[in-house]
């Protein structure tokens, strides 16, 4: 590995290590703005001049472009690289408008802190400015092209990276224009990663536009809860609301981007029409009536119907804190029926898909991107793990053939990365045993049992994707529960009343059950309906644990207090001086906010588990699970099975 001098710092670096990058492993901060580490060095913006002593190569480089080589000795302090990195930037801030105070980029802009960094305080130039007219971009990109810089992130993320073929540069000179020949809004499911790859504030958050600072933000590690793939994020809240979703990087997981689904679908958080209070029979009480109401109302069932007439319900959007407890509270309760799942299909499906997959063949989306042939099976990437396609499209232009096996892998989904894939019927016609490191992508909704125990006898790695956030969870507690599903539990005649812990429930599956309780943060059709609702707070508000597809557990932390939203509210919530408003909060002084007396899935269980007369705790990961109490949120996360005693 070379060895070289850095502010007369000794460093030594993996060779193919630039500069720059060797200078970032011992804490010194070059300036740059087209650099990225998962885009690579293109030289483009100048910044990264430093001064070559000695070595190889001297003078003045850009430090993005040179690998580090045995003997270097280089300077970021020279007088003559401070200089030309002190013009580069006054030369980028001639046509910049001054509009940081309006600039939803303030606070975490690279231009800014550079700007400063470089000892600007003042500007010389007094011409005209370039200006642009900006294009709309859709419901979610923001456009402000007169503060680009022409740094070209924007489109290497956007066509080399995601495949998107419906922005790019236009124009030359001091006239180049980054945006599409027409308005509308972006195509690629990946164009929110815009707003994060921008140095500047030419991409903002639209839903975000004008809310806050990042100063302002209420933000913690999480993990998104909008498929299986467990890509890393960080939740921006203020007053109660959640803002906007950034991507966190995570190598062995999403790398360094997140899709649209995952950046944009923040709404159901903020509904004021969510479960805020307690309910019993349409009507508000507090949590202490409202448990005695259900314990009562269990008895009367059991009372009516019988020991074993009651299914406790759990779901793979439920946590694995609310999960690992669910077969205690059945057996206190005196359910007949522990399900994780409700319908037989997806829970067959998921068990099977976790059965299969052990620490030498689950394929994580870094495997993904690092494979040489990879086979998509029965799946729609777009539709049941986005993200996996953004890593599918990495294998593919390192030289990886991508195969479309089976009536339900859509060609559009390669079409929409910009990748070129064959088409077969059947994975046996898949050449994958002339690969080193293939991968086999399987989607657990149109895929038979029959069908995904096929893939253990195939030469590959395998992924599978999951039907929730800790679907794989939900299946493994299953297994060692003995669960079933809803639907077969309601096919015995048997059940007669449903508590529903954060579960989708089809409405077919509620007829003639005399006793439905329904414990969740969403206004589902079985809140809607349910005799009794106990609220639960979103992931954003709680902390907690989930499992991915490939079986690697991630701690999420709690983002935001949970509460009715500053703004949004349904008319109901409006006063005026001729119509008060029944449904505004009372205008007390308190802690709490209103509508914020929610207590996360667990909890709730764990309460009624102590009203059953259960040992009092506040730890609900217990046994093998125990270790996951102390997951670092931050860090790459675990895989289940080098905790599993």
């Amino acid at each position: 590995m070379p060895k070289l001098i850095i502010d007369n710092i000794e460093v030594e670096v993996p060779a193919g290590t630039t500069v720059l990058e060797a200078a970032k492993k011992v804490g010194i901060v070059i300036p740059h703005f087209c650099y990225h580490p998962a885009l690579g060095s293109v030289g483009a913006c100048r910044l990264c001049a430093m001064k070559f002593l000695e070595g190889p190569v001297k003078g003045i480089q850009m430090s993005c472009m040179v690998p580090a080589q045995d003997g270097m000795v280089v300077s970021t302090t020279d007088d003559e690289a401070a200089k030309m990195r002190s013009l580069v930037i006054e030369w980028l801030m001639t046509n910049h408008p001054h509009d940081c105070p309006v600039c939803d980029e303030g606070g975490e802009c690279l231009l800014q802190d550079f700007t400063v960094a470089g000892g600007h305080g003042i500007r010389r130039y007094r011409g005209k400015k370039r200006t642009f007219l900006n294009q709309c971009l859709g419901d979610y990109i923001e456009h402000e092209m007169n503060r680009c810089i022409e740094c070209y992130r924007c489109v290497r993320f956007y066509q080399e990276f995601a495949g998107g073929s419906d922005l790019g540069v236009m124009g030359s000179a001091a006239r180049v224009y980054f945006g599409r020949f027409e308005d509308g809004a972006l195509a690629s499911p990946f164009s929110g990663n815009l707003v994060d790859i921008c140095p500047t504030g030419v991409y903002t958050d639209k839903t975000a536009r004008f809310r806050a600072r990042y100063w302002d933000y209420d933000m913690a590690p999480s993990v998104c809860p909008h498929c299986s793939l467990g890509c890393n994020t960080i939740p921006a809240a203020r007053y109660r609301e959640l803002l906007k979703t950034m991507a966190r990087r995570n190598d062995a997981v999403n790398g360094w981007f997140i899709c649209d689904r995952g950046r944009f679908s923040n709404s159901p958080v903020n509904d004021p029409e969510r479960p805020r209070h307690p309910m019993i029979e349409g009507r508000e009480a507090g949590w202490d009536e409202a448990f005695d109401a259900l314990l009562f109302r269990i008895g009367e069932l059991c009372e009516l119907h019988g020991e074993g007439s009651l299914a406790v319900v759990g779901s793979g959007r439920l946590a694995l804190e609310g999960s690992a407890l669910l077969p205690q509270l059945a057996g206190l309760l005196g359910a007949g029926f522990l399900c994780y799942f409700t319908d037989d299909g997806a829970g067959d499906r998921t068990a099977t898909a976790v059965s299969l997959l052990n620490t030498d063949n689950a394929a994580s989306m870094a495997d993904v991107r690092a494979s040489d042939c990879i086979a998509i099976v029965d799946c729609d990437l777009l539709e049941e793990g986005p993200m996996m396609l953004l890593a599918v499209r990495q294998a593919w232009r390192n030289g990886a053939p991508v195969l479309l096996v089976g009536e339900h892998s859509p060609l559009e989904q390669a079409k929409a990365a910009s990748i070129e894939a064959v088409q077969i019927s059947f994975l046996e016609e898949a050449p994958l045993g002339l690969f080193e490191n293939p991968v086999v992508i399987c989607g657990t909704k149109n895929s038979s049992p029959a069908a995904i125990e096929k893939l253990a006898r195939a030469e590959a790695r395998v992924a599978c994707l999951l039907p929730g956030p800790n679907a794989f969870g939900a299946a493994l507690l299953a297994r060692e529960h003995g669960g079933t599903s809803l639907a077969a539990a309601v096919a015995t005649g048997k059940v007669k009343g449903i508590v529903a812990v954060e579960a989708d429930i089809p409405v077919e599956l509620l007829e003639g059950v005399a006793l439905v309780a329904a414990f969740d943060w969403l206004p589902t059709e079985v809140v809607k309906k349910a005799d009794i609702v106990l609220p639960t707070t979103a992931w954003t508000e709680m902390d907690g644990t989930f499992v991915n597809n490939e079986g690697r557990a991630q701690r999420f932390r709690k983002v935001m207090t949970p509460g009715l939203p500053i703004k949004g509210l349904p008319e109901r919530y409006h006063a005026s001086a001729d119509k008060p408003a029944p449904f505004h909060p009372p205008r007390v002084h308190r802690k709490e906010p209103p509508g914020g007396d929610l207590r996360p899935a667990w909890r709730v269980i764990m309460d009624l588990i102590e009203r059953l007369g259960g040992e009092k705790t506040e730890e609900p990961l217990s046994g093998k699970l125990e270790a996951l109490r102390d997951l670092d949120p931050e860090g790459e996360g675990v895989r289940i099975w080098e905790i599993d005693g």
